[in-house]
């Protein structure tokens, strides 16, 4: 009860509050006794308050999205596709890379302070009234619901933030669930086994509404879940199935109807879920939005290269096994045409093929890494150092986040897989930042992973 007594943002006389949103935000990370609080018995009665609930039952066509990985990237072309067949769409999505109005996007647009602001201050005030405490990510996501309820939005594309079951965002009723995969990840909130971490994320099904389930492999506690609720599940290479044509095109199939569709730039296989989604829903999406939202969608930190500083960087917010494993399987085939690409540039300015050979040889990647202190690390290196890639260098710092591992603790870790002389370590990203482009030359490749929040802070380092 003492966290209702800390000093709020909210000015009596000044409905709209008085403090900027880096107040609010910081406000928020102290006013409950921990980050992560799992349950909804303390959010169900400030939402009820602020009438979030029914608005969204009321009004709105809701897609929720859970699963181990995958979700931005699901979400994010959901979003897409219905805000390109006309629909007023909200996506919200965590965590964010540089700002946190990242997070809550209508129509594709960040929303700004202000409105922000205005909800943080309805929701502190609905806090107060219920007389709880919340964590910020239940106060935001709070905040994001009635933002999303007072624009009277269309469709609203909810990320689950953690597990399902018990996650804020599911005291919004789905009507539309997507689970993108199962794997271990979070095992101090929903398990360390794919059956218990199945049940929680299962826990965004209701009666008779329809699954997009985006494995292969299904756990016995997410059939139970599904029988009981008696929905209508429809799964990868059972109900629906995707496949490269070539670079440009691919082919989307269930039992209705077979397409072929431009490559997007995001992974096929949530971009296969999202449509199976989009599809298997009410809304009147036709070809060509379809089409239109596959060749616009991106999303900032999911397999994301780029050029800054005469250095090519390869960003991706794999943080778990399962994670690497799907960086890996496309970093592999882009490592090839790099080389490919180093070949071909020497081979018009150099005539030996010795030099050559030399040149692309000296074509290496440098890792730019951290994660949080909660994550396996150890998996998560041993896989990217079993990998067969070309990692030279390791440029290691502590992330900017209460739950950040230390540089001991990575430092521990990577003794196990790599010789420590290749390992350097610094006191912020922003710094390991600049040394891994001094230590780098501009055919090599610079990979940044890891976690959400390494990837922001190397994206701010680097001012793009």
């Amino acid at each position: 009860m003492s966290a209702l007594l800390t000093s709020s943002p909210v000015n009596p006389d000044s409905p709209n509050g008085n403090a900027s949103l880096t107040e609010w935000l910081d406000y928020m990370q102290q006013i409950h006794v921990t980050a992560i609080d799992m349950g909804l018995s303390r959010v169900l009665p400030v939402a009820e308050y602020l009438g979030v609930v029914q608005s969204a039952k009321d009004d709105a066509y809701v897609f929720t999205v859970a699963g181990t990985n995958g979700k931005g990237s699901t979400t994010a072309v959901i979003s897409e596709m219905c805000q390109a067949a006309g629909y007023k769409t909200a996506l919200y999505q965590s965590p964010h890379l540089s700002c946190f109005n990242e997070r809550v996007r209508i129509n594709g647009e960040m929303v700004s302070d202000q409105t922000l602001i205005i909800a943080f201050t309805k929701v502190e005030i609905a806090r107060l009234q219920c007389a709880l405490t919340l964590s910020f990510f239940e106060m935001t996501t709070l905040a994001a619901l009635l933002i999303f309820a007072e624009a009277d939005c269309d469709v609203w594309v909810l990320e689950v933030g953690l597990g399902g079951r018990l996650d804020v965002v599911n005291i919004i009723d789905c009507d539309m669930a997507v689970i993108t995969n199962i794997g271990i990840d979070h095992v101090d909130w929903l398990g360390d086994n794919v059956e218990d971490i199945g049940a929680e994320k299962a826990g965004i099904l209701r009666n008779n509404v329809p699954l997009i389930f985006g494995a292969t492999d299904m756990p016995n506690s997410v059939q139970k879940i599904i029988t009981t609720h008696s929905v209508s599940c429809y799964q990868v290479q059972r109900d629906f199935n995707y496949r490269l044509l070539d670079a440009q095109t691919w082919q989307y199939s269930n039992a209705a109807v077979t397409l072929q569709l431009p490559r997007p730039a995001l992974s096929l296989m949530n971009t296969a879920n999202a449509l199976s989604a989009v599809l298997a829903s009410p809304l009147n999406i036709d070809i060509s939005a379809i089409e239109h939202a596959l060749q616009t969608v991106t999303l900032a930190g999911r397999f994301d290269y780029r050029e800054s500083k005469d250095r090519c960087w390869l960003f991706d917010v794999a943080h778990n096994e399962q994670g690497v494993e799907f960086l890996l399987a496309q970093l592999l085939p882009l490592w090839q045409e790099h080389l490919n690409c180093q070949t071909s540039n020497v081979t018009t300015t150099v005539s030996s093929d010795n030099v050559k050979t030399a040149r692309v040889k000296t074509s290496t990647i440098k890792m730019l890494f951290s994660m949080l202190g909660d994550k396996d690390i150890d998996k998560v290196v041993q896989r990217l150092t079993e990998a067969g890639l070309p990692i030279t260098e390791w440029f290691i710092a502590e992330i900017d986040y209460p739950r950040a591992a230390s540089t001991e603790q990575l430092q521990n870790i990577l003794a196990k897989y790599v010789n420590k002389s290749h390992v350097h370590e610094f006191s912020s990203l922003s710094q390991a930042t600049q040394a891994v482009i001094n230590a780098s030359q501009p055919q090599d490749l610079i990979l940044v992973c890891g976690s959400f929040h390494t990837i922001g802070e190397a994206l701010a380092a680097l001012e793009i």
